[in-house]
Parts: C-alpha cells; sequence; structure tokens
C-alpha cells in the first residue's frame, strides 16, 4: 500500500473500533469519576502492553522522548477525557458525538491564532454553519434538561481541539506514550475526587474490560500513527464515522432514539463538514497539479 493507503486504513481502523465506545459507557452505568477510575486504569495497562510490544526494550527511551510538551498534553487528554464522559453521561449520545464533530472547526481556529497557519475563507464559513448546527442541538437540550451534557460535550471538543494542535506542533514525536500518561492522571484524578476506586458488579467489569482492554489502547493508538499520513481535510471527514456509527450502536442495543432537534442539528454539523473536506481536498488536488 501506498502511505496516503495506510493512513486511510489505520484511521477507519481506529474509528471502527472506537465507534462502540460511548454505547460502552451507558452499559457500564456509573457515575463519571468511577467510570473514569477503570476507564484510566485499563486504557493505561492495554496502552503499556502495545507499547512495550511496538518499543520492546526503547520503551523507555519513547517515554523521555515526549519531553514537558508531552506532559502537557498529557494534562489536555486528561481533561478532555472527563469533559467527553460528562457529555456522554448527562445527554444523549447523539447531541454529544454530534456536538463533537465539531472538534476540526475549533482545530482550524486555534491554529490559526497558536500556530499562525493560514485559514481559507471556506473553513470560517464552514465554522460558521456548523455552530449554527451545534446551537439547534444545544437549544433542544436546555428544553430536555440534558443542557450541562451539552456543555461538557462542547468543552470535550475545544479540548480535544486543542490537543491536535499541540499534536501538530510536535508531529515528528510518537505522543501514544503521552495518551497513557494521560490515561493515568485521568484515573488518579477520579480516584481522589470519588475517594477511592470503586467496586464494579459482574455486568459493569464486563463492559469496563471491553472498553478499556480492547477497544480504547488499539483505537487510541491506530489514531495516532493515522494522521501522519493523511490531510487533515481527510481525518476530519473520516472521524465522522464515529458520529455516525456511535449513535446507531445506542439506537440498536439500547433504543435510545435521537430527537428531531438532533438529528436536524446533526445533519447541518455532518454535511458541513463533508463539504468542507470535499471542497478542501479539490483544493489540494488543484494546487498539485499547478505544481506539476
Amino acid at each position: 500500500m501506498t502511505r496516503h493507503q495506510q493512513g486511510l486504513v489505520l484511521m477507519v481502523s481506529g474509528i471502527l473500533i472506537l465507534s462502540p465506545d460511548a454505547l460502552l459507557i451507558r452499559l457500564v452505568d456509573m457515575d463519571v469519576f468511577a467510570t473514569a477510575v477503570w476507564r484510566g486504569i485499563l486504557q493505561a495497562i492495554g496502552l503499556g502492553v502495545l507499547l512495550v510490544m511496538f518499543y520492546g526494550r526503547r520503551t523507555a527511551a519513547a517515554f523521555l522522548a515526549i519531553g514537558w510538551f508531552g506532559l502537557v498534553i498529557a494534562a489536555v487528554i486528561a481533561a478532555a477525557h472527563f469533559a467527553f464522559l460528562g457529555g456522554i453521561i448527562h445527554t444523549s449520545v447523539a447531541n454529544a458525538l454530534v456536538i463533537m464533530a465539531s472538534t476540526p472547526f475549533h482545530a482550524a481556529i486555534m491554529s490559526r491564532v497558536l500556530l499562525k497557519e493560514e485559514i481559507p475563507v471556506r473553513t470560517w464559513v464552514a465554522i460558521v454553519a456548523g455552530l449554527g448546527g451545534i446551537a439547534v442541538i444545544v437549544w433542544d437540550g436546555i428544553g430536555q434538561g440534558s443542557w450541562f451534557g451539552d456543555l461538557m460535550a462542547l468543552a470535550a471538543a475545544l479540548l480535544l481541539a486543542f490537543e491536535f494542535t499541540l499534536l501538530r506542533n510536535a508531529k515528528q514525536i510518537n505522543m501514544i506514550p503521552a495518551t497513557l500518561i494521560g490515561a493515568i492522571l485521568t484515573s488518579l484524578v477520579a480516584f481522589g475526587v470519588h475517594g477511592g476506586v470503586p467496586v464494579p458488579d459482574a455486568d459493569q467489569a464486563l463492559w469496563l474490560a471491553v472498553m478499556g482492554l480492547l477497544v480504547l489502547p488499539p483505537a487510541t493508538a491506530l489514531m495516532t500513527l493515522g494522521p501522519r499520513y493523511l490531510s487533515a481535510p481527510e481525518v476530519a471527514l473520516i472521524l465522522l464515522l464515529e458520529t455516525v456509527l456511535g449513535p446507531i450502536w445506542v439506537w440498536v442495543v439500547i433504543h435510545e432514539v435521537p430527537s428531531s432537534w438532533a438529528l436536524g442539528g446533526g445533519a447541518v454539523v455532518v454535511v458541513t463538514l463533508i463539504a468542507h473536506a470535499v471542497s478542501s481536498l479539490r483544493a489540494e488536488r488543484r494546487r498539485a497539479a499547478a505544481v506539476i
């Protein structure tokens, strides 16, 4: 495969593995901090196994390579983790995932402000349209009493955008070790707030193990490696798979039907993201053809 094809396989595989994550959080049915304790512990164990398998004796060197910048990214990852859990638990999965689909828009703004990257007009238009769709979802959430969960999901989108901006600034370094540290931080903070390690029942333990050991580690690793081979518009387009597949998992398994407002606002966000990604890809092809 070409490098481009490798990137597509890595990203699509990561998103497909991650797609039942929101469903598993609902099936665990624990509060935010209790879920975060076990989620962080198990994700760290799973990522640790993957890193040792990949690096072997060079695992310690991989951790040292991330430097202080990697620790900052780890802290942002931990904060995004709590915001994501709060969004999934306190609002509908459809609302949370569609709101978080705005992450590429926020990342574009942060890249312009922090990294001084130029942002084309089409991206600004997409930002306005996407935020309009989010406003529809949040307005519906206020009426349903789920505004807190919607705001948590929006906070998660902002934190993820900040994480992606930081990663873009250090793209030459493998930051999977930073993700592992972020998982440990998540677990430690949750442990302190919760006041101990919660004891799950048999069903909760099963879903926690599936989520923390089988879903999160490989999905995180694949989605960290994939963007090295793909342009930002392609990554944004592939990330939409979670927005589509996540609510479907929940709809099919626990019958949580998205509201018409959530579907309408979600349609605006999804169509906007697709149009922006396609437009960006066409612009890249025109630039490539001009060079040739």
